[in-house]
């Protein structure tokens, strides 16, 4: 049981290291406060389509898959998750 977890957990960290060495190329300031904004804010916009989907109809199902797209692909992330649950619907 602590395998899988522990799976999980260093595929976070990955990601995130991924996501600082791109902050890195891209010659950010503060390149690991940068990616973890991104993470922090995709999360958030995430959550704001779920809170607000008992009044506009639109919501995303959490799943890992959800979670992973936007914390690692921010709010252009939970934007391309809402056109794709548009288009399958």
């Amino acid at each position: 049981m602590i395998l899988p977890n522990l799976i999980l957990v260093l595929s976070m960290c990955g990601v995130f290291a991924l996501l600082v060495v791109i902050q890195v190329i891209v010659k950010a300031k503060k390149p690991v406060q940068r990616a973890a904004g991104g993470v922090i804010m995709g999360l958030c916009a995430l959550a704001a389509v779920n809170l607000t989907g008992f009044f506009t109809g639109v919501s995303l199902p959490l799943s890992p898959l959800t979670i992973g797209i936007s914390g690692a692909a921010g709010i252009p992330g939970v934007t391309m998750l809402l056109l794709l649950n548009l288009i399958i619907k």
